[in-house]
């Protein structure tokens, strides 16, 4: 390399550069058996904005469509999104 014309007293850097090599970490997700999956609902209905009425955390899915049964009686909503969470136990895998 030639120093830089604009620069002429920095020092020339080597051409020679390091070489990385990155390594994968291999990690296996399993579920945890010992926790209890929750499930939860957020009302989406509406034109202008989503109504936003909320079940909050439920642990199996008959509470869930019972608030969602509930709530749509009342309100006429019929769309909802769901969001269903669970522990996960990570497995450690060897570097590769």
């Amino acid at each position: 390399m030639m120093p830089d014309a604009a620069n002429a007293d920095a020092p020339v850097r080597s051409a020679a550069r390091g070489r990385y090599r990155f390594r994968e970490y291999h990690v296996t997700a399993v579920p945890d058996s010992l926790a209890v999956p929750t499930v939860a609902a957020v009302c989406v209905t509406g034109e202008e904005s989503n109504c936003g009425a909320t079940s909050g955390t439920l642990h199996t899915p008959d509470e869930l469509t019972r608030w969602i049964a509930g709530h749509c009686a009342a309100t006429g909503h019929e769309l909802y999104e769901q969001t269903t969470r669970t522990l996960l136990r990570a497995d450690p895998g060897a570097w590769q």
